[in-house]
């Protein structure tokens, strides 16, 4: 007998692989999602990380330093971000 590719076996297991990874990987996309429209509604906004944060002011220190900014507006913002 000569055969080309995996046989009837083979192809049925690698679908059963594929489509179980792929339901696993929506129902953790569906999760955050759940998780994020949840946070929205109860109005609650998420705390940003510290890196986050370091990285937003950063860019708003940049913006300043390119003369984007004000003085006035990149304490302003500052302001905000640390408040929050």
């Amino acid at each position: 007998m000569n055969r080309r590719g995996p046989g009837l076996l083979g192809v049925a297991a690698r679908t059963a692989v594929v489509a179980g990874t792929a339901s696993a990987v929506g129902g953790r996309v569906q999760q955050r999602q759940q998780a994020k429209n949840d946070e929205r509604d109860a109005g609650q906004p998420a705390e940003p990380s510290p890196d986050d944060l370091i990285g937003q002011l950063e860019r708003l220190g940049a913006l300043k330093k390119q003369g984007i900014l004000t003085d006035a507006e990149f304490v302003a913002q500052k302001n905000r971000l640390l408040a929050e």
